[in-house]
Parts: structure tokens; sequence; C-alpha cells
């Protein structure tokens, strides 16, 4: 085999891949660029056990489980593995590396004997609303398995970094040509064209991550300021939504269109709630917001402050948001300039390199010890 390159990957994700286009699809979509990638997402609870695949493009597949209602773990694991092994035989793998974005996904699967096995810890998931219990438990088997060890940002890094694992941190990463496009588009979409201005506006998911709260009480205060939401709601009922005439829930859409609605915003926003969901968080939408050359305005979240602070401005309520929207906002010629200095390091093409490198560099240690410990047996 040609090091990594030469294996097919099997990726676990708890994200599903036709929902919002986030970090798993940015890096599978590069990794099956040079080999197949099978991107196996969570059970669907439904109608009757099967398992559905879906060809994405040239060397990636969707694979989606089916499950009936009511099975129990034992069944569920029986079930995983069962599909897990007639995937291998199908689509003829034998030589392939593991790949989890989810601990949930280790039971069904620890069966498999992969050449390495990678976990890309993109979120802390036990602080997320709903989080399984048994999660916790779950990843310290993970981190134990895995041979290469990736988190989401720096603060993640510290959370989870043992001198004796294998651990790179590798902070969300940009796009910047796609997003560069905001700065010259002129054309917004329709839906938002009839949007009074000054906006404020963010999108992502909408959920217990995202302090609804701050949002109402700085639209009550400035109600001729206008407050767009871009995304789906998640882990919070529609309910529970702040209903006020300068308020505007455009719903979910697709990665490709959101330059075009980058556009149009005066500031972009990053309202997130401090709490355990968000300690851990490093925003993919942060470097997304300023390569469309948008002033930011944020809540302290650590990984933004560390590595963008010279270019975003950050608040704690309602007050001093309306304070540096009105007065202490910077965007000249001179912020633009930082703003690409910043992100001229940072693009997932980068990031995709520097992990193939270390994925690399493992696989050839573990070639070796393998080659010194037989040697050892038999001389």
């Amino acid at each position: 085999m040609n090091g990594f390159g030469g294996i097919d990957l099997i990726c676990f994700s708890h994200l599903r891949w036709n929902f919002v286009y986030q970090r798993p699809q940015h890096l599978m979509s590069r990794i099956a660029k040079t080999r197949r990638v099978f991107f196996i997402e969570e059970p669907v609870i439904d109608h009757g056990v099967q398992v559905e695949i879906q060809q994405q493009s040239e060397n990636l597949w969707v694979v989606v489980p089916h499950l009936i209602p009511g099975m129990d773990e034992k069944s569920i694991r029986t079930h995983q593995r069962a599909f897990l092994s007639r995937l291998l035989i199908t689509m003829e793998i034998q030589h392939y590396a593991t790949w989890y974005y989810t601990p949930m996904a280790l039971p069904g699967s620890d069966h498999l004997q992969p050449m390495v096995t990678i976990y890309d810890c993109m979120d802390e998931l036990s602080g997320f609303k709903f989080a399984p219990t048994v999660l916790v438990s779950l990843e310290k088997q993970l981190m134990k398995k895995a041979d290469v060890v990736f988190t989401g940002g720096e603060s993640l890094y510290e959370a989870k970094k043992d001198p004796d694992k294998n651990i790179y941190p590798f902070p969300s990463s940009i796009d910047f040509q796609l997003f560069s496009q905001a700065r010259t588009i002129s054309e917004e979409p329709s839906d938002q064209l009839a949007i009074p201005q000054p906006r404020c506006r963010f999108y992502g998911f909408i959920d217990e991550r995202l302090s609804l709260s701050l949002i109402e009480d700085i639209a009550r205060q400035r109600k001729d300021w206008h407050f767009i939401l871009i995304g789906p709601v998640a882990k919070i009922e529609e309910a529970d939504l702040p209903k006020l005439e300068n308020i505007h829930y455009l719903g979910m859409k697709n990665y490709q269109q959101l330059p075009a609605y980058l556009s149009g915003w005066d500031v972009a926003i990053m309202p997130f709630a401090l709490n355990e969901a968000t300690r851990f968080i490093s925003p993919t939408k942060t470097p997304e917001y300023l390569a469309g050359g948008k002033p930011v305005i944020s809540t302290p979240i650590l990984d933004v402050v560390r590595h963008y602070s010279s270019v975003v401005s950050f608040i704690t309520t309602s007050e001093e948001f309306i304070a540096v929207a009105e007065n202490d906002i910077v965007q000249d010629e001179k912020w633009l300039t930082q703003v690409d200095k910043i992100l001229s390091e940072n693009s997932w093409d980068r990031t995709w390199n520097r992990m193939n490198e270390i994925i690399e560099k493992t696989l050839k240690y573990s070639a070796n010890k393998v080659r010194t410990k037989n040697r050892d047996t038999y001389v």
C-alpha cells in the first residue's frame, strides 16, 4: 500500500451529509479526491431493518442504516456490526482506515480491523443538550483506541490533550474563495431583499448554544434594527423563539447560497450563550463572516478571542452590543488587510494536507513497529 492514499476510509458521523455543510463535509470531500470514502450516518429509526447507500460523487458514498423502533442496545449493536461486515464484502473494502466524529458509533464498529483509527473531535458533544449519558465513557474508549486524535480548536485540545496520545488541534478553516464573493455580490436573495436596514445577521444552528434572550433584548431596545437568523432550529421548541417584528427567521439555506445572503448584511453577529455547550466551540462562521468583509460582533467565545481578537468586537450584554454597533465598529482598508492576512494562513485544503501528513507518519510508525516486532520474534 502507498500510505494513507492507498486505502479506503470509513467515516462515522453524528451529522447527516445532506444537512448543514460543516467540517465533516469539507474534509471528506477532499479526502475523496484520492480514495474511496464511505460516510456512515447514525441510524434512522423508522419502518424496517435495511441499509440505504447513495453515491454522492465518484469516490464518496453516504450510508444510512435504518432500524425498527423499540430495538434494545444489544440488537442495535448486532445489526450495526452485521451491516458493516456486509458493506466490506459488497464494496470490496479490504484495506481501510476508520474516522470517527461520534463515539456513539464505537459499539457497532469495534469489530473492524482498520489500518489506522482517527478521532476528529470537532465538538465537546457531552456538553450538548440531550447528549446520551454513555457518551463520556464511550469517548474514553475511543480516545484509547484511536491512533490519531484531532480537535476542533485549541481550547478543546487543551481539555483532551494527553502526553500518551497522538493529538493535534485543528481549528475551523475557511473556503475563502467562496465567502469572499460576498464582497462583490450586488444582488441579494429575494427573501432578504425586503427586510429594512440596518441588518444584524446570523447563520448556523439555532439551538441551545445561541443566546436568544440577548437577541430579543437588543431587538426590543432598537426596534429600527432588524435581526435575520438563517439556519435550522434544533433541540429547542419553535414556541421558545422570540417573536418580534424586527426578528426574521429565513430557515435553512444551501451552503453555496450563504455568500449572497452575507453580501447584504451590515453586521455579522455571533450571540452565543456562555455555557457548557459553547465552552470549547470554534465556530466555522467566524472566518466565513470575515472573508465576506463583514464586521463581526461576538460574545467572548474562548477560541474566537484567541484567534480573532484583533478583528472581532466582543460583548456580553445588550448595552455593550448596541454601543459597539453604533460607535465602535472599525471596517476600513486597514482592517480588511488585517483580516486577509489572518485568513491567508487558514484554509480547508491546508488543514487536510497537514492532517494527511500526520496520518501518513502514524501509519509509517505503526508499520515500522510491526516489522520490528516480527524481526525480534523470528530472527
